[in-house]
Order: C-alpha cells, then structure tokens, then sequence
C-alpha cells in the first residue's frame, strides 16, 4: 500500500471524516480534500491515530466548475496515485428552489453532479489502465423522488444514483467497481436537530451515526455492490412508491410540509 491513496472529498468533518478515518485501518494512505481550513487540524488528527499512514491535506474548493481538473492534475504532478475515490463532498438547502441564491444553486450543482463525475472520468482513466480500483458515490434516499424544498438537492442526488449506476456496468469489467451509497438521516449537525431529537432518532433506527455510515459504505464498495441503502428505516423509505403530485401540492397547501 507505500505508494496507493484514498481520496476522500468532503473530508473535514462528519461522513467525510469517518470515511478517511475507515480507510486508514485498512491501512491506506489518505488525501483528504475540503473547503474548509480544519482539514489541517483533522489530518494532524488521522496522523496521531494512524502514525504508520501517509495523510496528505488539500484545501481547495470543489464547487468551481475546474475543480475535478485541477485536483487531478494536482494528484499527478505530486505522484499520488488514487486507488480509492470517495466522493462525499456535498450541501444541503431546505428551500424552495426560487427562494435560493444564483450561487448556491450553481454551487450545488458543480459539487454534486459536475466535479464528482469528472473526478470519476479522470482518476477513472487510470484505474481502468491499471485495472483496479474503487469509487465510492454518496447519494441520498431523497434520490428516488422530486422533493419539495429540496429541489436541487434531490434531484443532483438522483443524477449521482444514475450515475454510479450506468457507470458501475460499464467499469466493472474493467476492474474498477462504483458503488452508490444512499443513507436517509444522518446524525451530523446539517439538519440542525435539538440532542432530544438526534437521540430520539438514533435510539429508534431513525437516524444512522457517520462512523457506522462510513463502515457500511467502504464494506459495500469492497465487496463490489453496486449500491446500499442503509438503516431499516431507510429501506422502509426506499420501498415507498412516489406520491401523486396532485396529493403533494395538498400537503403543501396544508403546510404539512
């Protein structure tokens, strides 16, 4: 593993974090990529538990439509060569699509749809060379339906499932297998829930911790599944069939939702 990385985006805090966190105790050398400037300290974290692994930090801004390109030719240039691609950068809006911003929305749609699917052609080209390799794609349970208020987050959520479907057929014998992950709730501070709620959630199944999350995850991707719904109330979620829209506008109009 001397010379092999995991690319981890998103990688400063919650479902990010543990998925670098899971990668090091399999004893791969880590790049950990955020926005954010806590990727240092968190990286010094990872170094103090895994001492024997090499941990490489990148701060750098994913939501630019040159990212993908610019992380790529970074990686190659450095002489990295990426094994594993962990695509988990990503935000989420609770708005009504005409309520946002010009540049969340554009925001959202290069870190969720643009940079993770150019990330997979470019690291994607070597691992097919080598014939061997791993992607891992974070999606969402909301991917199977057009949802309101999160009309943006939904749908590039939906593009990601699609996505790592169609390319999971075609890279597969090729050596390299992608794997869609679609959690439903998840026990990190970007649904703003009180700690009566988090632990409500969490005692009843309804909300899944990052770090069982991540372990889910890369387990699925090693074992070359295509993609995973975790958590029994999720798959419950994933089995329920999309709701006329007339029944929809009448839950918005009652202000259900």
């Amino acid at each position: 593993m001397k010379n092999k990385y995991a690319l981890v985006t998103g990688a400063s805090s919650g479902i990010g974090y543990e998925y670098a966190v899971v990668m090091a105790r399999r004893q791969y050398n880590l790049i950990v990529v955020s926005n954010e400037e806590a990727i240092f300290s968190k990286a010094e974290d990872l170094k103090k538990q895994f001492p024997q692994i090499d941990i490489i930090p990148r701060l750098q801004d994913l939501g630019k439509q040159d990212s993908a390109k610019e992380l790529y030719d970074w990686c190659k240039e450095t002489g990295l060569e990426v094994e594993v691609l962990i695509n988990n950068a990503g935000v989420y809006h609770d708005k009504d699509f005409l309520d946002d911003s010009a540049g969340f929305t554009q925001l959202i749609l290069n870190l969720h749809m643009v940079t993770p699917a150019m990330l997979v052609y470019y690291f994607g080209q070597d691992m097919k060379e080598r014939h061997k390799g791993y992607i891992l794609n974070m999606s969402s349970v909301t991917s199977n339906y057009g949802i309101q208020r999160m009309s943006t987050y939904s749908t590039t959520k939906g593009f990601l499932r699609l996505f790592s479907r169609s390319t999971h057929i075609e890279l597969r014998e090729k050596g390299v297998n992608v794997t869609c992950v679609r959690p439903g709730a998840v026990a990190t501070p970007l649904y703003n829930l009180d700690a009566n709620a988090m632990k409500t959630g969490l005692a009843v199944g309804a909300i899944i911790r990052p770090e069982k999350l991540a372990e889910k995850g890369v387990n699925a991707m090693f074992k070359g599944k295509h993609e995973i719904t975790p958590g029994f109330f999720t798959k419950i979620l994933n089995l329920v069939p999309i709701l006329p829209v007339w029944l929809l506008r009448l839950v918005r109009k009652w202000g259900w939702f």
